[in-house]
């Protein structure tokens, strides 16, 4: 029998224990991920995150458990909502708070329905939604969302009468490549061309990159970079939500998964751009300078990635949310997908006439950027 709890943080479960179901060593599903959001303060009530982590036991053994959170708001959260949430208040009716299986401030796509070995999954993600429900119930929740799942977990919640969503990423992929100059090879000779333009103005640009892995980074780097990342944010998004004791504390935690990268004009440091990785994946995140430089944006978020990706044998970079500027540099749309629950029984049935049609549009979307592709042979 397996009995599911809902804990509200994530220290109440040992962290070798939660980080046992951790599947391809995804670093934004680890314990010391989850736990630095909570400990400084990044997720919490100021920003509209209560943690309602579901962990499922069989006698005494954790095997299964579900990141959630009770939401006030949907920032964060990047499957975007908000038309939802009017529709709610247009009808004097409350959307928040909601119910949201995700890795806060993530778009990265990965399990969001952890089950151990032996696990029948099938039976623990009716439990895990059995559990969430409940848990809806008691909080006054309008809804249950489940953002960015594998597509496996996505069939398993759409066989449990949830409503099915799709959205676009641009993601690169290794082919094998050898090294830069190979993956360079695949491209037409226009984006070939633009590439190496924008890689060589950064270098006449007389700026200087360099490559750390989280336990290489000092605290002073840390709080450089979490200068850059607040300004970032303060311009373009208005509400930076990590700190630099949280990037400092999964540099540390987190070790060789953490990747900074940081450019420098002459002694003094410029720009930052944080990635993390998994066994299969790397993720870029976060991107701040307190300059204006052509070309060291593509640079420190994508063709140092890339490099990155070709010397570990990483089979994916996922560079983030949005930009279809990233196609020409070798990122191809993606597909990602979500789950809804909604108790409302009319909003349900508005919500998923509206999924219907957007789907279509959707897909066509995606093809129609294929067309597009920088690549030769696609």
């Amino acid at each position: 029998m397996l009995r599911v709890e809902t804990i509200e943080r994530i220290d109440e479960v040992p962290e070798a224990e939660w980080n046992g179901l951790v599947p391809d060593n995804n670093p934004f599903l680890k314990h010391q991920f989850l736990a630095a959001l909570e400990r400084h303060g990044c997720v919490s009530p100021e920003f509209g995150w209560h943690p309602r982590h579901l962990v499922g036991r069989d006698g005494g053994r954790l095997v299964a458990a579900a990141p959630l959170y009770l939401k006030e708001n949907s920032y964060g959260e990047f499957v975007f909502d908000f038309a939802w949430a009017r529709a709610y208040q247009q009808h004097g009716l409350a959307y928040y708070p909601k119910l949201v299986s995700a890795i806060p401030y993530t778009p990265a796509t990965g399990s969001r329905l952890l089950t151990g070995e032996g696990v029948d999954r099938s039976e623990a993600a009716r439990v895990l939604l059995d559990a969430a429900l409940l848990q809806a119930e008691r909080d006054g929740a309008s809804s249950v969302h489940w953002l960015f799942l594998f597509e496996s977990e996505q069939a398993l919640l759409a066989q449990m009468g949830l409503m099915s969503r799709i959205d676009v990423q641009f993601h690169w992929h290794n082919r094998g490549y050898r090294d830069f100059d190979h993956f360079l090879e695949g491209l037409t000779s226009k984006r070939r061309k633009n590439v190496r333009r924008e890689r060589r103005r950064v270098a006449e640009a007389g700026l200087r990159l360099r490559l750390l892995h989280g336990d290489e980074v000092t605290e002073e780097a840390w709080r450089l970079f979490a200068g850059f990342y607040a300004k970032t944010f303060e311009e373009r998004y208005s509400l930076p939500t990590l700190n630099a004791p949280f990037f400092a504390e999964v540099g540390r935690t987190l070790g060789r998964q953490v990747i900074l990268v940081l450019a420098y004009d002459g002694d003094r440091c410029v720009a930052g751009a944080l990635m993390f990785r998994s066994d299969k994946v790397l993720y870029g995140r976060h991107w701040g300078t307190y300059g204006d430089f052509e070309g060291l944006h593509f640079e420190a978020c994508y063709y140092q990635g890339i490099e990155y990706a070709i010397r570990e044998g990483i089979e994916r970079f996922e560079p983030g949310a949005q930009g279809e500027h990233k196609i020409w540099r070798g990122f191809m749309p993606t597909l990602t997908r979500s789950s809804h629950w909604v108790a409302n029984p009319p909003f349900a049935r508005a919500i998923g006439d509206f999924l219907a049609r957007e789907r279509p549009a959707i897909v066509d979307y995606k093809e129609t950027l294929e067309r597009s592709s920088p690549y030769r042979s696609l």
